[in-house]
């Protein structure tokens, strides 16, 4: 059984949630723009993957990072059966 991601907020993540100002419109496709001075501020450069959350009404894009498939972890040892696993849990599987 694979573990999920807890992507829940703190207070303090509440309180450093900036809005821009920025309003975009959805097109036809689905597709919205995200500003170039809000991509440079962010580092997200062309083709990078951002990953798409849900959270109440808010949707949340956040620059993906792969990480360990259990705990999230961006401490990777090493890939079993296609899936990214960090030490601790491999540790943990051999365990088992």
């Amino acid at each position: 059984m694979l573990l999920k991601k807890s992507w829940k907020y703190t207070i303090k993540d509440v309180l450093n949630m900036k809005s821009t100002g920025i309003t975009r419109k959805v097109d036809d496709l689905g597709r919205i723009v995200i500003p170039k001075e809000l991509r440079d501020t962010m580092e997200i450069a062309q083709n990078d993957s951002l990953e798409v959350f849900t959270d109440g009404g808010r949707i949340v894009l956040q620059k993906y990072k792969p990480g360990c498939t259990f705990c999230g972890s961006l401490d990777i040892a090493r890939g079993l059966h296609g899936r990214l696993v960090c030490g601790s849990c491999m540790d943990t599987l051999r365990n088992r």
